[in-house]
């Protein structure tokens, strides 16, 4: 049984052989031929075949544009103005030199266009005086006697009284020259006297303070200013 099966297995590989081997063609047994003649024969139409060009590629789509934030931020601001406050013109006149020195640091972290130090000079004054006397008696009596000589006086005031002031003057040397002349008149006891010494003090401006801003300087400020001296601007 095991020899005629083996035959049979040995007998059907030579068929097979001879078959793909196209041993079997002329009995009509052979396996379809792929050669490339066949193929062209195969073939429908080949002279409608076209050839087309590659087409180009399509053009990339614009990105959208991006929405503005501008109407965002406005609208954002306004309502931060609106939060802070109307900004209006404050000042704060008659800061001092050593006060106006300690503001310039304290401010220096602010931008510089919303602030600013004005100084305003005032020269000094000079006095030709008479005084002090020693009671009003005695005033009295050189009152007489300036009127005797016609020359006019009037008080001293402050810490220069009791005292007559026979006139006030921008400088020494034009006080110096009126004492002269009223001792040709007869005045013995007058003397020249600096009423007020040269001042230079200082106007803090904020243009455009916002209620914010007025209390971020006033916290800068300290000592260095009431915070009663910031008044509207004079127009």
């Amino acid at each position: 049984m095991l020899r005629i099966a083996f035959l049979l297995l040995v007998l059907a590989n030579a068929g097979y052989y001879l078959w793909s081997h196209g041993q079997l063609a002329a009995w009509g047994l052979a396996p379809a031929t792929q050669s490339e003649p066949q193929r062209l024969e195969q073939q429908i139409k080949p002279e409608a075949l076209e050839i087309l060009p590659s087409a180009p590629p399509a053009p990339a789509a614009p990105s959208p544009e991006p929405v503005p934030a501008a109407p965002v931020a406005a609208a954002a601001a306004t309502e931060a103005a609106a939060a802070r406050g109307p900004a209006v013109c404050l000042q704060a006149a008659g800061v001092e030199e050593r006060q106006a020195d300690n503001l310039r640091r304290a401010l220096a972290q602010l931008p510089r266009e919303q602030w600013e130090l004005i100084a305003n000079h005032q020269p000094g004054r000079w006095m030709v005086y008479m005084g002090k006397f020693p009671d009003a008696e005695f005033l009295d009596r050189k009152r007489a006697e300036l009127r005797a000589l016609k020359i006019d006086f009037d008080r001293a005031g402050g810490n220069l009284e009791p005292g007559l002031s026979l006139g006030r003057f921008s400088t020494e040397e034009a006080a110096t020259r009126q004492l002269t002349a009223f001792a040709r008149q007869g005045v013995r006891t007058a003397r020249v006297v600096q009423e007020r010494p040269d001042v230079t003090t200082y106007t803090l401006r904020l243009p455009k303070a916002t209620p914010a801003l007025r209390a971020e300087v006033e916290t800068l400020a300290g000592r260095n200013l009431d915070a009663r001296a910031l008044r509207a601007c004079a127009r």
